[in-house]
């Protein structure tokens, strides 16, 4: 029911396109007040007639911990057998690569989704991603839609191969972007205007990545590991350097002893610099424009809660997860007014996970599958929940 939806509405969008759609070109330097204003109404495309390496216990998990809250209480599970039911994961920024989508064209949906994907951007989006170059597929603008639409379109590969696993998904998270990709699979979203909502959440960080320069880097650490005070510590660097409104601080929470730093590019430098005194064993930059899921991108949220408020939001048929708190959104309301927070907040993806999977000893756990680019939340939940990974597949764009 969930997917037959989804069609029902991507198809009648196609035909409202046509050959003839006029949309509003998109100019790769205009700015997000024009695009938001120009492109974030959506009347053009709507029918006239009818009907994802500050503190969350971040201090790593020791080999052994138990964590005695019972995180289960935060996910809402049907009465049944989990093995007949499954969990669909979507990936974020810094998973897209050349040439993705590229083997999803020989499903009919998946050629759709693109086509479709390329009349609402205004530019050819499927030839970004198929031929790049790297330089520009890397470019938020250019990224966040490619990414979240390659992933929708792996979704066709699923359904063609286990159209079950579509049916009996009772549970959906993406990692950052991908928790759009997931409140439009979940129905919350029409698939048109979420990527619209995209395009215009790319361009506004993209333009507060360019006001304040950030970068971000994934860290691995022991339990000797300070990366709060790291973060502090880099943060004061950043102030005697007379850097105006700085900051440093966990930006994505992976798997114990992983998670990804943002900040200043002077902060980051510092981190680099000093990471041995703060018993980092590895610090990785991340492809990435900006330090994302930090207050550096505080000028994009209003923009983008500005165009949420002129879409209609509908309740998610399935439980969608969130990456603030990691708990279902309640509603539609629920959603406007939780996801820009996203936006300048820590992906807590750790502790969706913890969520989403804690069982009772001997409790079955629900096949899960990973859609779209990259294979790297398939490889986080190892690390979090080894009995959850061993029932987990990847159907990669």
């Amino acid at each position: 029911m969930l997917f037959r939806a989804f069609h029902r509405k991507l198809h009648r969008t196609l035909r409202l396109l046509g050959t003839d759609a006029k949309l509003p070109p998109v100019v790769g330097t205009e700015k997000v007040k024009e695009l938001l204003e120009n492109a974030a109404t959506f009347d053009d495309i709507k029918p006239t007639g009818g009907g994802t390496d500050s503190e969350w216990a971040t201090l790593p998990y020791v080999a052994g911990t138990y964590i005695s809250r019972d995180q289960s209480k935060k996910a809402n599970r049907p009465k049944i057998d989990p093995r007949e039911t499954n969990v669909i994961l979507f990936p974020g920024q810094g998973t897209q690569y050349v040439g993705m989508g590229s083997k999803l064209l020989k499903y009919p949906g998946a050629r759709d989704i693109f086509a479709l994907a390329n009349e609402v951007l205004g530019y050819d989006l499927l030839k970004i991603c198929i031929e790049g170059p790297k330089s520009k597929l890397d470019q938020t603008k250019y990224c966040q839609p490619a990414v979240m639409v390659t992933s929708l379109a792996a979704l066709e590969q699923l359904r063609e191969e286990r159209p079950n696993a579509i049916e009996n998904c009772f549970a959906t998270a993406g990692f950052s972007l991908g928790e759009l990709t997931a409140l439009v699979f979940a129905g919350a979203i029409p698939f048109d205007k979420g990527l619209r909502l995209v395009q215009i959440r790319a361009e506004a960080m993209q333009l507060a990545s360019q006001q304040a320069k950030g970068a971000m880097a994934t860290v691995l650490f022991g339990a000797d590991g300070r990366i709060g005070e790291a973060c502090k510590e880099a943060l004061n660097w950043c102030i005697e350097k007379g850097i105006e409104g700085p900051d440093c601080r966990v930006a994505n929470y992976l798997y114990p002893g992983c998670k990804v730093l943002a900040g200043n590019e002077e902060a980051l430098r510092f981190l680099e610099a000093n990471a041995k005194r703060f018993n980092i064993r590895r610090i990785k930059r991340l492809p990435v424009s900006g330090a994302f899921h930090t207050e550096l991108m505080q000028p994009a949220v209003e923009p983008f809660a500005a165009a949420l408020k002129k879409i209609r939001i509908e309740d998610p048929i399935i439980s969608v997860h969130s990456n603030v708190d990691g708990k279902c959104y309640k509603s539609a309301g629920h959603i406007v007014g939780q996801l820009p927070k996203q936006i300048v907040r820590p992906v807590k993806w750790e502790q969706t996970l913890h969520i989403m999977y804690e069982r009772k000893q001997g409790e079955h756990f629900p096949r899960t599958f990973e859609c779209g680019p990259g294979r790297g939340l398939k490889a986080i939940l190892k690390q979090v929940n080894a009995k959850a990974w061993d029932t987990t597949l990847n159907v990669e764009a």
